[in-house]
């Protein structure tokens, strides 16, 4: 396997991780809304969250495609 292989699966694992924290924090928030759901502060919390829950989905769909990029080649080096 590559060096770029690793460094792609590291991306992936890390990215997988922050998602986690991310949907959590969000929960988090919507429970809050649910006691309170004027308050302005939480809106800009639960916006602030779910731009940076987009921005991780696409490093995850990035890092699968690099990992998948990665086997491609591998494989085609192999044969």
């Amino acid at each position: 396997m590559t060096q770029f292989y690793h460094k792609y699966k590291a991306q992936y694992k890390k990215a997988k991780e922050m998602l986690e924290i991310l949907e959590k924090q969000r929960q988090e928030i919507n429970s809050n809304l649910e006691i309170d759901p004027i308050c302005a502060t939480l809106h800009k919390e639960l916006r602030t969250v779910n731009m940076d829950i987009k921005i991780t989905l696409n490093e995850i769909e990035q890092a699968e495609f690099d990992l998948n990029k990665s086997d491609s080649q591998k494989n085609i080096s192999i044969i």
